[in-house]
């Protein structure tokens, strides 16, 4: 029996997973959640008869990740708000001929069927400013196709309460200052070219006719390297704040590697090169286009955020190969 039981969650691991990453904005905190509800179903389930009362398995462990990520952050809203500098979530970085759903983290059907902009990390941002409640209706209902009967189980309130929280997450989502993501493939390879040829080029103006007029830049350092403390908001100062990182990067042109990757599912960029006192620098920065013009740009530095990341090769090299 313990084997079907594996096997049984094992067919659903990539879904909650998927799940969990939505959810927490953090990579080793899904795979700890997926593993405690392993964990309870193993216990809970064990007994054939107790099994037998579960028509659908996957809403039983759904439901049953996303009571235990709900407590996750509650806990984790603490953590965050004593974090040094911007957070950002751990990228899930897959490489660009395997797709979205190359790594179990992305999308499965269900979310798939959603509008564009409600994937990337620019979702993952703007879900931090959710409450947990809020968080989990959202994700579980927009993002996952939950029915409310079932969210209102797993938040222990009413129907009609748990309408109210994904409603009021979906307005939040949907803000004016929020970077809108609606670009296809092809756009974004395009855009995302031409952005990283102006800022090799050095001109501002070239830079300029790239970025969205309420663009805004976010870096996640965690401490370890120089980073703004606060998001850079606006096309003159984000494209200053542009140029000036390709100038330093410029400066060690021969450290510098490059591979165009997905970024939760978005185009982006995976970067390491050398810092100016000889620590290496691994780099994954993610960027949102709509209307052909660059919204959102954001730089995960974290070095105990990208420890997942495998090295680059020789191969890979700046300027990147598209």
């Amino acid at each position: 029996m313990v084997r079907d039981l594996a096997t049984e969650f094992e067919a659903e691991r990539g879904r909650l997973l998927a799940v969990a990453y939505r959810m927490l904005g953090s990579r080793s905190e899904a795979e700890d959640a997926v593993q405690e509800t392993w964990l309870r179903y193993a216990g809970a389930l064990a007994d054939p008869a107790a099994r037998a009362e579960v028509d659908h398995l996957g809403a039983w462990l759904t439901t049953t990740c996303a009571r235990i990520c709900l407590d996750v952050l509650r806990s984790a809203r603490v953590r965050r708000e004593a974090y040094h500098g911007q957070w950002l979530p751990e990228p899930v970085v897959a490489p660009l001929d395997q797709g979205p759903s190359a790594d179990g983290y992305a999308p499965d059907p269900a979310e798939r069927a959603v509008r564009t902009d409600l994937v990337g990390m620019a979702l993952q941002v703007v879900l931090e400013r959710l409450g947990p409640e809020q968080r989990v209706a959202f994700v579980l209902h927009d993002v996952f196709a939950v029915p409310f009967s079932r969210i209102a189980d797993v938040l222990g309130t009413s129907e009609a309460a748990a309408r109210q929280l994904a409603s009021r997450a979906r307005r939040a989502v949907n803000a004016p200052d929020v970077p809108r993501h609606t670009a296809d493939s092809a756009e974004q390879r395009r855009v995302l070219a031409a952005f990283v040829a102006a800022a090799e080029s050095g001109e501002l103006a070239e830079l300029v006719k790239l970025l969205a007029p309420d663009v805004v830049l976010l870096g996640d350092s965690g401490g370890h390297f120089p980073a703004a403390r606060h998001p850079v908001v606006g096309v003159d100062k984000v494209a200053r704040f542009t140029l000036g990182l390709f100038g330093r990067a410029g400066r060690y042109a021969g450290t510098v590697r490059s591979r165009p990757v997905l970024v939760d599912g978005v185009l982006g960029l995976h970067l390491e090169t050398v810092h100016s006192d000889g620590r290496p620098i691994r780099l994954v920065s993610a960027v949102t286009v709509h209307d052909g013009l660059v919204t959102g740009i954001f730089n995960q530095l974290n070095p105990e955020k990208v420890t997942h990341l495998p090295p680059l090769g020789p191969e890979d090299t700046w300027p990147p190969r598209w």
